[in-house]
């Protein structure tokens, strides 16, 4: 009997649709949230380009694009450009990089970051939704379709003296998108910690 039931379960589990992953070209998967201020943001209400960021504080690859303070000049040249980022923590509660609204937002300003968004996903949804796999991971979405999705740049290295030498692929993604040109490298593999989902 026993047996029966496992077996039975585990049927129920593999006949339950697997999320497909977010594909370039198309639609990006939708999501409402609210940020550490509490508004209640709604992806496919945001008009124009949007940068999603994976993020975590205690990742030392994402120290190194804070510390660096690439990561902030991104975020500010993005928003002079009309552009919306939204930082994201999908480290689920007693993970590495988990936060609460106001250490988010005391991360922010101790950082001098410019998001115009932080979304906090603890349940790990958003980032199960978009396949989120690292901290840093980030996507490009512009008018509604997802147009990049991978590394922050191409060297994947923890060492801030990378940066310079390195390809910024979102900086890049932006560019290509102000020029009314498609992404001339939409997929690359992203670099840095797991990220933390709980189980």
């Amino acid at each position: 009997m026993r047996a029966f039931l496992t077996a039975a379960a585990s049927a129920i589990v593999l006949s339950l649709p697997a999320m497909a992953a977010p594909t370039i070209g198309q639609t990006a998967p939708d999501f409402t949230a609210k940020t550490t201020s509490g508004e209640s943001v709604t992806l496919s209400e945001i008009e124009g380009t949007v940068v999603l960021e994976w993020t975590n504080h205690g990742c030392p690859f994402v120290k190194k694009h804070y510390k660096s303070g690439n990561m902030q000049d991104l975020q500010k040249s993005s928003a002079e450009k009309g552009v919306t980022w939204v930082s994201i923590i999908s480290s689920a509660d007693g993970k590495q990089g988990y936060v609460d609204a106001e250490k988010a937002d005391a991360l922010t300003e101790s950082r001098g970051a410019h998001p115009t968004h932080v979304v906090l996903d603890p349940s790990g949804e958003i980032g199960r939704l978009y396949k989120a796999k690292t901290t840093p991971h980030m996507f490009v979405i512009d008018n509604k379709n997802l147009v990049y999705a991978g590394a922050i740049d191409s060297i994947p290295s923890g060492s801030q003296s990378d940066i310079e030498k390195a390809e910024n692929y979102v900086q890049s993604a932006l560019a290509d998108i102000e020029a009314g040109n498609e992404v001339r490298t939409p997929v690359t593999q992203p670099y840095g910690c797991g990220v933390k989902y709980g189980s």
